[in-house]
Order: C-alpha cells, then structure tokens, then sequence
C-alpha cells in the first residue's frame, strides 16, 4: 500500500524466522533491497513479527510499482530468498480428466504467487505413500498418480525448499477453474 506521509506499506504473513525495524530485506523475484523502517500489526507499532502474523512493514526508497504480490521479503544477509528458474517438485494428481504429461502448463498457487508453470519433464512416477519409485520417466500420470517433476515457471517466482521452508515448498496446481493436483 502507498500510505501518504508514510510512504510504502507492503503487507504480508510472515511464514518463518522475524520481522522487526532495522532490519534489511531484499524482495525476491525483484531483488530490491531495503531497509524496514517499522512493523505494525492492526495499526498498532510491533516490537518484531512472528510466523502467523500479518503485518505491514514501512520501507524506505520502494516504490509500489517496485514490488507486488507473491514477492518474498527476506533478510538480505541470512540465507535470502531466490527466485527458480525451475525446480523439482512431487506432484500428486488429485483431479484431472485427462492425462498429465510434459508440456502441460497449469497455474500453481504457491504462498501468494500465482503463475502458470510447465512440466518440463515427468522424472519419475511413485508410490504416494511409501514414495518408492515405481517407473523411470514415465510418459504421462493420471489422477491417484503421484511423480517427481521438473517445473519451469512462465515468469519469475519464489519457491524455496519444503525441507527448509515448508510454507514456501507448498504449492496447489490450479486448471480448468479447480485444484487438479
């Protein structure tokens, strides 16, 4: 938000780790670096943010147009969040009318990012529950299936590993108007 005699406003849940005034963050995809000013929570001044909490933070020099939603703020010094130019996900097939096979290109929602990703490759099939292997390279997945595969966003986007940072390793695949895997 642009806030008059304020200035920006950006406002988000914190997934991991804190917030807190003085500390500098870099938006990822963007990669713009700043410093926050302040945090509140329901307009009132917070000493520092915690997972769960929907704050709003001041930062100095950002414009709006700088930054948007689905952007990842994080401390610039400790392990900053990167943008993926593709990435490895297992993927469960809950709902699809057809068969799933590379070259498809749903949306994913992930944290508040909503971009469209193609499965570049089908790595392997697996077992949904054991996750032991069941086929090399498999040529398509139908629903009940579940398979390692490599994801190839249409633009820049955030992910992060689930080991690391579960809230941002999540993510739904969105087609045809309903959650299909």
């Amino acid at each position: 938000y642009k806030i008059g005699g304020i200035g920006t406003v950006p406002v988000g849940r914190v997934e991991t780790g804190i917030i807190k005034a003085g500390m500098v963050v870099t938006f990822a995809p963007t990669n713009v670096t700043t410093e926050v000013k302040s945090v509140e929570m329901h307009h009132e001044q917070l000493e520092q943010g915690v997972p769960g909490d929907n704050v709003g933070f001041n930062v100095k020099n950002v414009s709006v147009k700088d930054i948007r939603r689905g952007n990842v703020a994080s401390d610039s010094k400790n392990d900053p969040a990167k943008e993926a130019a593709s990435f490895t996900a297992q993927v469960i097939i809950l709902n699809h009318p057809g068969q799933i096979g590379a070259g498809y290109a749903p949306v994913l929602d992930c944290h508040t990012a909503h971009i469209a990703c193609k499965f570049a490759e089908l790595i392997e099939k697996i077992d949904r529950r054991t996750g032991k292997s069941i086929e090399e390279k498999p040529k398509f997945v139908k629903s009940g299936d579940a398979c390692i595969a490599k994801l190839v966003p249409s633009k820049p986007m955030c992910v992060e590993s689930y080991n690391e940072y579960p809230p941002l390793g999540r993510f739904a695949v969105r087609d045809m108007r309903q959650t299909v895997a």
